[in-house]
């Protein structure tokens, strides 16, 4: 019965980590469905990331709509 808690444990930490991995990166057509661009290496100012295009691609976007 000792062992219980500590199997527990174990299985917490690999749903944990299994969830993590299940992120998908997005295309530049999902970036442009959430009202985004594509920007290489990071967002100009002002303008927050919203998501990945690619491997050096964020998705940007303006944090607040007028």
């Amino acid at each position: 019965m000792r062992i219980l808690p500590l199997l527990c444990a174990l299985l917490l930490l690999m749903l944990q980590g299994a969830a993590g991995l299940s992120l998908a990166r997005g295309s530049p057509q999902d970036c442009e469905r959430r009202r985004g661009f594509c920007s290489h290496g990071s967002c100009p100012p002002g303008i927050g990331r919203i998501g990945i295009c690619s491997e050096q691609d964020f998705c940007c976007r303006r944090r607040w709509y007028p």
